[in-house]
Parts: structure tokens; C-alpha cells; sequence
């Protein structure tokens, strides 16, 4: 049987890394941590103690065009303020979906990176 621990990181998929650093570094304040020299072109990220690795495909392909769809693939971070972090997507001027008292049991917030993957944004209800 595996014993799980936790996720470790998770990889997007991005056109130009230089516009998505624009977006993670920039725009939400991520912060960048050392990247092993691979073939590869990539940032990585420290999202607590997980990782969030950007990879430039080499033929400019991501996965997704639409919009913002929930069933659609995505990754979760959880924040420690809904409301915080709304008046920081709109200070940025990030659009967002919002689902403050959603069934799920907590807040939700969707984002769009450049590359149309979804970010969620997880918080306690009325934070």
C-alpha cells in the first residue's frame, strides 16, 4: 500500500514563461525558489510548503481556451482571507469569479492565468 504524505507540487503547462512570471511574480506575489538547470524552461514556486512548477512547452500549447469552467481541470489554494484576497485581485486588476457562501464549505474564488489554466482560491467562510 502507498503511504501518502502530501502533493508535492503541480506543473502548468504556459506559452511564455515570461508572461506567466508577469502573473505569479507579479501580479499574485508568488515567490520564486531555485530550479534545478533542466532542459527544460520553467520557474518553480513555493506555495507553503508545495510547489507550483511552470513549464514552457516547446511548441507553444497549453490545454485549455475557455473560460473559467469548475469542472474543467484546476488546482486549489487555500488563503487565509476571501476577502483580502478579492481586494487584491481587484487592486491587480484580475478578473475573478466569486462564490463567497459556496456548498463546497468553504469560499471560492476562480482566476484565469495568461495561459487560461484556473486557480482556485480557497477560504474560510466570511474571512
Amino acid at each position: 500500500m502507498i503511504e501518502y504524505a502530501h502533493i508535492h507540487h503541480v506543473s502548468l503547462a504556459v506559452r511564455d514563461l515570461d508572461v506567466a512570471k508577469q502573473f505569479y511574480t507579479g501580479l499574485l506575489g508568488m515567490q520564486e525558489i531555485e530550479r534545478p538547470p533542466f532542459r527544460s524552461t520553467g520557474t518553480w514556486y513555493a506555495i507553503g510548503s508545495q510547489q507550483l512548477h511552470l513549464l514552457q512547452h516547446p511548441q507553444g500549447h497549453t490545454l485549455r481556451e475557455a473560460g473559467i469552467d469548475t469542472t474543467d481541470g484546476h488546482f486549489a489554494i487555500w488563503v487565509k482571507s476571501h476577502t483580502e484576497t478579492i481586494a487584491w485581485l481587484e487592486q491587480q486588476g484580475i478578473e475573478y469569479e466569486a462564490r463567497p457562501d459556496s456548498v463546497a464549505g468553504f469560499a471560492q474564488i476562480f482566476v484565469l492565468d495568461p495561459d487560461r489554466n484556473i486557480i482556485e482560491f480557497d477560504a474560510p467562510y466570511h474571512s
